[in-house]
């Protein structure tokens, strides 16, 4: 019994040096950056560009652009723009749910696709790229009006999604730069 309970406290010490030596390889994502800057400084530094969409797809675009604008720079204080966030969305709509007595949609899955690039003021390098994925599935309705305002709630909770999405993996990034 004595000797088990040596093992185990052995396994334990050896656990928590090994959790010890890599505690610093983490930094906390909004502390302070490589630079000293505060996260949130460097991140409103960032310009949102217009997004780029089909034909169509407009609407997720002007949302996405809205919340990230929100999430990057929610201050309203104008700053001074380092960095460019470019940006293209594109969105489908599946059905998956067809009633058989009617013939029509009773549910559909928006799915949305933004990449994304950051890059310096003047282009002259990449920070990071990427893609960022989501869907928001929603109700149809006979009536009209409803199917419309729930397929627009459906692209206001993705434009979130994805403004999240690509919110966390740019001030990853940015946290690390010197």
């Amino acid at each position: 019994m004595a000797r088990s309970m040596v093992g185990t406290a052995r396994r334990f010490a050896l656990a928590a040096t090994l959790m010890l030596g890599l505690s610093a390889c983490f930094r906390p994502l909004y502390g302070p950056t490589a630079s000293g800057a505060p996260l949130s400084a460097v991140l409103a530094s960032i310009q949102v560009d217009q997004a780029t969409t089909p034909q169509g797809q407009e609407r997720l675009g002007h949302y996405l652009r809205s919340e990230l604008v929100f999430d990057l720079d929610g201050s309203g204080q104008p700053s001074e723009k380092r960095y460019r966030l470019q940006l293209a969305v594109n969105e489908t709509v599946q059905t998956p749910l067809v009633s058989s007595v009617t013939a029509r949609a009773e549910a559909a899955t928006l799915y949305g696709t933004a990449t994304y690039k950051v890059v310096t003021l003047d282009g002259s390098r990449t920070l990071t790229d990427g893609t960022a994925t989501g869907l928001a599935t929603y109700d149809r309705s006979v009536q009209r009006f409803a199917s419309l305002r729930a397929a627009r709630d459906a692209e206001i909770r993705l434009a979130k999604l994805l403004a999240d999405q690509i919110k966390t993996r740019v001030a990853a990034i940015l946290a690390t730069q010197p």
